[in-house]
């Protein structure tokens, strides 16, 4: 090749046919290091024959785990997700915003005459002191009892306080995410990390039990605190299931079935590559091409089934969770210490269900960093943000992928944002007390979790395919604002009783159960096999409808209307967008674009000297010899 550049060598069939696992559902180094899972009598016992206990595959670098994996290994998995998935769904979707919008109403005054006590004579927002009727009809205009505070001399409504408060919680999460993927894949520090951001956010949310209203702030900070530390450590929780997948006894003994198909001439090709043979934990809903190795379908099975019990769990946590909830706050009334102490709860379930994790799962170390490249914390901090740069400047040559991200990024506000402002709006425009919004909560739940296992039944029946299925997923989201907004036309009165926020929070948790799935897994097909961690943290950083922009805007349009309702048309805009994007992804074309670019980074990684510039250099000149990439912008 002129210049002196090596040829690329063509991929091996095994590679052409795969994508990779690394991404996974949320849509799991230590004193704990599960030593007693090192005998293979062990592992034989829980898993079957295992080979003596170990990956018939020799170690790929100093210090990694090649035992199998055991049930126990995979409970520990799991347990994590039954542990932290109930702050998900029962802290900040449900009790954290509703408890910092309480607690700063109690500190606020009344938007009418700015001197009046918000909470003078009752709890509940409307100015008779009672929860409303269910039927009793609301009012959408601004009313003069709005709730307002003052921060650093800025007047806001108690309702954006909780949202601007979700924001930055977001922001640090982005930071931390971004800084802390390198450490999830290289050293020994996956585990650890994840224990020490699990156990910081459970804290921190158990520590509203004694923050009162005049301490308010200090409530906002912990939520941020505790939001932080949980996105941290599902992101570290998903780096684990690739390699549980992996080290799995099925997926060994198949691998090594079909290992003895190859040629030699195969096999010494293959011998240069990282194992890629495993697929998408969820690309089953994909419906892909029948692929050529039997290991694959293997994985693609084992992995989905992982996954599948994974949300089945955790969802069954937060239900139940969300029913102890409803009873605290049935027998000590919708106080603002009910609140908190069911934020203790949460936390307190989050603390100590983290436990088996620690004691089950396996450090599982990643490859160390270069040799050239020091240790320190600060290195893996620097070498993250260095993997998100490249990736970031890759993915102009990954056209599927970034049609993605744009509509993700859009898709994901939207998700975070309605779940904010419907429980915000129910309760100061609706007047529903702290009780009946946990009861929306349990229905969301409840449908999220049919809604994961129907949405591919659906799919099938109506020979959907994966983005027809997202779509219809957008257009039957787009309803729940739609409605809100019809209440502007006089023939019309919609969303002002207290009983139609049920419907739409089945609504709501149906369609998020079927975009979590279909999403993920549309996404794990594009991304370029070997280098999930780098191209999952640009998906991690939205993931489970995190979000800066959303909510920062509603609550911009809340303190300048004084209601909640007006922002319904940014939340339809922002939910309807995505459709307009996904629309052009080719699923076809971006996961052949995704396997070219995996090997086309190995070989600009392996030349001396692989900096940003070399790896682009050499990614376009093997462009420029592809078929494949003719239509890729960024050649």
């Amino acid at each position: 090749m002129p210049n002196g550049r090596r040829t690329r060598r063509p991929l091996p069939e095994r590679l052409q046919s795969t994508t990779s696992i690394k991404y996974s559902l949320r849509s799991h180094s230590s004193s704990f290091e599960a030593d007693d899972e090192r005998s293979s009598s062990d592992v034989e016992r829980t898993m079957g024959p295992d080979t003596g206990g170990h990956r018939r595959a020799g170690s790929q670098y100093a210090g990694e785990d090649t035992r199998l994996t055991s049930k126990r290994e995979l409970a520990g998995w799991y347990a994590y997700g039954f542990a932290a998935e109930v702050f998900v769904i029962c802290g900040m979707g449900s009790f954290v915003p509703i408890t910092l919008e309480q607690l700063a109403r109690e500190n606020g005054v009344l938007l009418s005459d700015r001197t009046t006590p918000c909470v003078a004579s009752s709890t509940y927002p409307n100015a008779t002191g009672n929860a409303p009727s269910l039927f009793s009809r609301g009012n959408h205009t601004p009313e003069p009892d709005q709730c307002v505070i003052y921060f650093l001399g800025m007047e806001i409504n108690t309702a954006s306080f909780a949202m601007y408060s979700f924001s930055l919680s977001v922001l640090f999460q982005f930071l931390v995410v971004i800084s802390i993927s390198c450490a999830a894949d290289h050293g020994n520090y996956r585990k650890r990390l994840l224990l020490i951001f699990a156990w910081t956010g459970a804290i921190a949310t158990m520590l509203f039990l004694p923050v009162v209203p005049s301490v308010y702030l200090i409530g906002a900070l912990l939520g941020i605190i505790a939001n932080t530390c949980l996105g941290a450590s599902f992101v570290l929780l998903n780096s684990f299931l690739p390699l549980l997948v992996r080290h799995h006894p099925e997926v060994q003994d198949e691998d090594l079935g079909s290992d003895e198909q190859y040629t030699e001439d195969e096999e010494s090709i293959a011998e240069d590559e990282p194992p890629l043979s495993l697929t998408n934990s969820t690309s089953a809903l994909l419906n892909p091409t029948p692929l050529a190795v039997p290991a694959t379908s293997t994985a693609l099975k084992l992995s989905t089934q992982i996954s599948s019990l994974g949300i089945g769990i955790s969802y069954s946590a937060a239900l139940f969770v969300q029913i102890i909830s409803v009873m605290i706050l049935f027998g000590l009334g919708s106080s603002t210490f009910s609140l908190r102490l069911v934020l203790f709860l949460i936390g307190l379930w989050w603390f100590v269900f983290t436990i088996p994790a620690a004691l089950w799962l396996r450090p599982r170390p990643g490859p160390p960093l270069p040799a050239n490249m020091a240790t320190s914390g600060l290195t893996y901090i620097k070498h993250s943000w260095a993997s998100l740069y490249r990736t970031i400047r890759l993915t102009p040559a990954l056209p599927d992928i970034l049609l993605f991200l744009a509509s993700w990024f859009l898709l994901s506000d939207a998700i975070a944002t309605v779940s904010g402002v419907s429980i915000l709006f129910a309760k100061t425009s609706l007047g529903m007390p702290p009780l009946a919004l946990a009861g929306i909560s349990v229905i969301v739940t409840i449908a999220g979790l049919l809604g994961a296992f129907t949405w591919p039944h659906i799919s099938r029946f109506l020979k959907l395919t994966p983005l027809h299925t997202i779509l219809t997923c957008i257009f039957l989201f787009s309803l729940i604002p739609l409605y809100g907004l019809l209440d502007y036309i006089p023939i019309f009165s919609t969303l002002t009783r207290p009983w139609e926020m049920y419907p739409l929070g089945l609504l709501y948790g149906f369609v998020l159960g079927g975009l979590s799935s279909y999403c993920r897994s549309l996404y794990g097909e594009l991304i370029p096999p070997g280098y999930e961690a780098a191209f999952y943290a640009l998906y991690a950083i939205t993931d489970k409808g995190s979000s800066v922009f959303g909510p920062t805007i509603v609550g911009m349009i809340v303190d300048r209307t004084g209601g909640i309702r007006p922002a319904f048309w940014f939340l339809l805009c922002l939910i309807v967008a995505p459709g307009f994007i996904i629309v052009w992804i080719d699923v076809d074309r971006g996961r052949k674009d995704g396997q070219m670019i995996g090997v086309l980074i190995k070989e600009a990684d392996g030349l001396e000297g692989t900096e940003d510039d070399g790896a682009e250099e050499t990614l376009h000149l093997d462009y420029d010899s592809e078929e494949e990439f003719e239509h890729h912008p960024g050649r």
